[in-house]
């Protein structure tokens, strides 16, 4: 099961974070179709946040079809973003991880390696076309 996490200085609204963490965990094969998203109630006791901010998070997945709510049984996953699973990325994880070392023994914060990683990948992008 999912467990989000709030970054405060994320500049992301926290709904936006929830949906994001969602979207990350079924591209990653974490979440898979027929998986149950945590009730509110557990999500609002874990992170110390508003009940209607979760509500609005699940709404906005909903919206997009990508879980669907069902009266006292919860909200379910209806689909995966992404056609591989976990494992089959993890060769390229470790090669992250490595790189991520290495940028920490460069003398990188994780801000700094964020945004390293952020504007490389919109460079990127933006060459394939």
């Amino acid at each position: 099961m999912i467990e989000f996490v709030l970054e405060a200085r994320s500049g992301v609204a926290p709904y936006m974070q929830i949906i994001q963490q969602v979207r990350y965990a079924m591209r990653l094969g974490v979440l898979k179709e027929g998986d149950k998203l945590p009730p509110v109630k557990e999500v609002v006791a874990k992170i110390a946040i508003n009940p209607n901010t979760v509500s609005k998070a699940y709404r906005e997945l909903e919206y997009e079809g990508l879980v669907a709510a069902r009266a006292g049984l919860g909200t379910f996953v209806t689909r995966t973003l992404g056609a591989d699973s976990l494992p089959q990325y993890e060769p390229l994880r470790k090669n992250l991880e490595r790189w991520m070392a290495e940028a920490v023994e460069a003398g990188l914060d994780d801000e700094s390696i964020e945004a390293l990683v952020i504007s490389t990948l919109r460079s990127f992008s933006e060459a394939r076309g």
